[in-house]
């Protein structure tokens, strides 16, 4: 005997219940929905991101070090030994930071920046000089600069001559102006901040006890 068939009611029709979509619209995902995930996944690329290219450079300054976070590994004679000369304080990663976030208070940050690029790109590879040096002519030297560091107008000619066939020296007459800015005008000034003589005394009373 031949079993009846049973005609199954389609669930979308039955009363009571409610698709906001049909179930064939369910099992297919929105190719555009899936379009903007992939569009969000992809990572950033670095060509032109000046920001990204100087937290690479400086990631300690960029991350914002907090002077609490710098008091535990840090000693009152280490700090000290920073009032001695500019050449001590950029000798000291943790003093980068904190010389560095004094600039910033001062709007003048740029110049830490461009010294330690600088820093940086004299050990760069020489295949990879050229793409290097455009990067920091362009975050800092070229005159629409986002930070444009204050250096002479032949300096900047100069510099913008040399990168055209790049050498790890490319930077060091800009390099030295910056650097002797900083020496005459925001370091003496930095040795007498609350920034730096708040974190010398705290170390000093720590020590004592």
């Amino acid at each position: 005997m031949r079993a009846a068939a049973i005609s199954m009611p389609r669930l979308d029709k039955i009363p009571g219940m409610f698709f906001s979509a049909s179930p064939k619209d369910l099992k297919e995902p929105n190719p555009s929905l899936l379009d903007d995930k992939m569009q969000k996944k992809k990572p950033k690329t670095f060509g032109m991101d000046v920001k990204a290219y100087l937290r690479s450079m400086i990631p300690h300054l960029e991350s914002g070090m907090k002077l609490s976070k710098s008091k535990d590994i840090l000693s009152a004679e280490e700090v000290m030994q920073w009032s001695q000369s500019l050449e001590k304080l950029l000798a000291n990663q943790t003093g980068q930071s904190v010389f560095g976030n004094f600039l910033k208070s001062e709007f003048s940050e740029e110049n830490i920046e461009f010294w330690l690029a600088c820093e940086d790109y004299k050990k760069t590879e020489s295949e990879l000089l050229s793409s290097k040096a455009e990067n920091i002519y362009k975050a800092f030297v070229h005159s629409d600069a986002a930070k444009q560091i204050n250096i002479d107008f032949r300096t900047r000619e100069s510099t913008a001559k040399k990168i055209k066939a790049p050498t790890p020296t490319s930077f060091d007459e800009a390099q030295k102006v910056i650097y002797t800015l900083m020496e005459k005008d925001s370091y003496p000034r930095f040795l007498k901040s609350n920034i730096y003589l708040n974190l010398l005394n705290d170390l000093q009373a720590n020590s004592l006890k």
